[in-house]
């Protein structure tokens, strides 16, 4: 074989059989890097050898001693093969079983002097251990008789298995390039990468391991904040229409508004006209509470834009919130003198009229309408703008970092008519972010803070159901909150009823109890994300217009969603949604000058009530925020796949520290070496985290 390196496919190796190597590729493990990479998730402290007289049940342990018998062969009942060996080390016995394993009973010979690492477990005849690592004495301890590591479960390739292929390759391998400059990881105090990878893969003590997650935490999030600032020099260097000063007139367009904008809309308005003004594109975030007015902001923008002569885009994450975007600013813009078009799969407007999307990407092409509202798929096709000059993306966070990423090279890249300009960019967020986060995702971004609630809003009396008795009277108060015209959501996780979560309600079965035995007297409605946009568009038109008094929903109602007269929400098995999550579905009601109501109904198992506890006292999306974040990390608000991070990454990003210090470093080292000619193994490691993350 050649010379083996880091570099080496896994495919060269003869330990590796095809059978093993299929299983990893489909798990992204390709080449030696990958493996050593393929972090441990967990470690089993095993390095205390103990006396067989001294052990009890249920505890880890690791004893030393000799075969004393071993007997395979097939179980009399269920014909499984069994093999058995007895150890003794002089204190005493014990047994030892493994079932399906034909590999030990050729192995393991009586007389051979071994170490057994497992839980001891206890049956009619004594002690034993159930399925134990184990290894000869002689060998230097790799699945016994120290801390070991656990890997994430690979298609049935064994922990034993990636452990033995490790540490010989980490024997073998003496050059294992480290793209992280020397002089920052001295500063750090972190270890160089063949260090960190020696003591998360054979740690001696927990102190050996959490400092080789520390290293591999700062590596990912040094990478991270790396590309972060690189586009955020995209967008400092780059240059961008200058829409004349419009606040004069967005002042006046803002007064004549049937209710004043809140401070916190007033301050986001004013510093968004001002990025306009700018020779350099806008890149910002606009974070907001559920209810607390980005469709103005962004609407203030647009009309800015359009004003100038220019065209601005608007992108919603479903068709719906499209649709109703579209029926709002038509109504807001009815008196200006340029048009609103509404773009997307399943609809076609220009104006208020129905056009074929032929003719509508025309009219775009030819600067028809001057605000165009769409999904991102707009985005994705063939459209070709005239002269487009701000792009708003809404709900930003249903994107993650490789939507957005995405979202932003195509918008910097688009045939917008404009030549050597990028848009404006403005992305909006209904899930208040800590300011940790806000740093670690959003750290290329200007930040507008959306923090006050519009006058007029009352606050939602939220409780949660404790008992049966609690839902009964829910449901009677249903009753009398549309007799007096108004109408109730209720929310659930699930479509349809699923086996691994019996216990969870599924939408359409709730819809048909409460059609034939809850309320047979009341018009009930159904909503998921399995219909058709159009199909979905009805139902809430329906609801919209009162022809249904209560709406059953998935997750789907958690975005955009505006039903004034919807004065109650009932979320079954609220235990399943994070905080952020139950705070978006609250939001859907309170929308008007009447008193609204959410209920709470844990599934029956769930001890989760403290948790819920937080929104019967808390009616701030910050505050809840987070406490979300605390309680359940970063993944409330974006989920390690969505987010595009690796999940080292995503496990800090709650170590405000760690995200100050790498993106410290990271913008000191572009500033000394932009493009990192003199970094070569970090800039080439640059491009791998960018394709492992999907930032393209």
């Amino acid at each position: 074989m050649s010379t083996l390196s880091t570099d080496t496919p896994l495919g060269a190796i003869p330990a590796f059989k095809k059978t093993i190597l299929s299983k990893l590729e489909k798990r992204g493990l390709l080449s030696v890097e990958d493996l050593f990479l393929h972090l441990p998730r967990a470690y089993e402290d095993y390095s205390v050898i103990r006396p067989v007289a001294e052990l009890s049940a249920g505890e880890l342990a690791t004893v030393e001693g000799k075969v004393i018998r071993i007997t395979a062969g097939r179980t009399f009942k269920k014909q499984v093969f069994l093999t058995e060996a007895v150890i003794g080390d002089g204190t005493g016995e014990i047994r030892a079983v493994w079932f399906g394993n034909r590999f030990i009973a050729a192995t393991l010979q009586e007389g051979l002097s071994i170490r057994l690492s497992g839980r001891v477990a206890e049956d009619g005849k004594g002690f034993l251990f159930q399925t134990p690592d184990y290894e000869r004495s002689s060998r230097t301890a790799t699945h016994t008789a120290r801390l070991i590591p656990v890997y994430p479960e690979v298609g049935g390739v064994s922990s034993r298995f990636f452990r033995w292929q490790i540490v010989e390759l980490l024997e073998k391998i003496a050059d294992i390039p480290d793209p992280i400059p020397g002089e920052i990881l001295s500063r750090l105090h972190l270890p160089s990468l063949r260090s960190a990878l020696r003591l998360i893969h054979l740690p001696k003590n927990d102190e050996d391991w959490m400092l080789a997650r520390k290293r591999f935490a700062f590596d990912e999030m040094f990478l991270f904040q790396l590309k972060a600032l690189q586009a955020k020099e995209l967008y400092d260097t780059s240059n961008a229409v200058s829409i004349p000063d419009a606040k004069d007139s967005t002042d006046e367009f803002l007064g004549r508004l049937p209710f004043t904008p809140t401070d916190a809309q007033q301050r986001a308005i004013h510093d968004i006209i001002k990025d306009l003004t700018g020779p350099r594109p806008m890149n910002r975030l606009l974070n907001g509470d559920v209810g607390s007015g980005k469709t103005l902001v962004a609407a203030s923008a647009a009309r800015a834009v359009a004003l100038a002569g220019y065209q601005a885009a608007i992108l919603a994450p479903t068709e719906v919130l499209a649709r109703q975007h579209w029926e709002n600013l038509s109504k807001l813009f009815a008196d200006e003198p340029f048009t609103v078009a509404l773009l997307t799969r399943e609809y076609h407007f220009l104006g208020r009229d129905i056009a074929s999307k032929v003719a509508l990407s025309k009219a775009i092409g030819a600067g028809i309408p001057k605000i165009i509202i769409g999904t991102h798929a707009i985005l994705q096709e063939d459209i070709l703008f005239h002269d487009l000059a701000l792009v708003v993306v809404d709900e930003q966070h249903r994107f993650g970092v490789e939507q957005r990423a995405a979202l932003q090279a195509k918008a910097s890249g688009l045939d917008d008519g404009i030549p050597d300009r990028i848009p404006h960019f403005l992305t909006m967020t209904a899930t208040p972010i800590p300011r940790t986060l806000a740093l670690a995702f959003f750290g290329d971004l200007a930040l507008s803070v959306l923090d006050e609630m519009p006058a007029g809003r009352r606050p939602i009396e939220t409780k949660i159901a404790r008992n049966n008795a609690d839902r009964e009277l829910i449901y009677e108060f249903v009753r009398a909150e549309t007799a007096k015209g108004h109408q109730t959501f209720v929310i659930l996780p699930l479509v349809e009823e699923s086996e691994a979560l019996e216990d969870v309600k599924s939408a359409t079965a709730e819809a048909g109890r409460l059609r034939t035995e809850i309320f047979p007297d009341l018009r009930v409605g159904l909503v998921h994300g399995r219909l058709k946009a159009k199909e979905k568009e009805e139902e809430m038109r329906k609801f919209r217009d009162r022809e249904t008094d209560i709406l059953v929903a998935t997750a789907v109602v958690e975005v955009g969603v505006d039903i004034p007269n919807a004065t109650v929400m009932i979320i079954e098995n609220a235990d399943r949604f994070g905080l952020a999550q139950l705070h978006q579905f609250r939001g859907r009601i309170g929308r008007s000058d009447c008193k609204s109501y959410c209920f709470l109904i844990p599934g029956e198992a769930s001890a989760e009530n403290v948790r819920l506890e937080t929104l019967e006292k808390s009616a701030s999306g910050f505050e809840i925020a987070e406490a979300d974040l605390a309680l359940r990390g970063p993944g409330a608000f974006f989920g390690t796949r969505q987010s595009g991070l690796p999940d080292i990454a995503m496990e800090n990003l709650t170590n405000l520290r760690l995200v100050e210090i790498a993106r410290a470093e990271a913008g000191d080292l572009l500033v000394s070496d932009p493009a990192l000619a003199l970094h070569p193994l970090l800039k080439k490691e640059l491009v791998r985290f960018e394709e492992k993350i999907h930032l393209e």
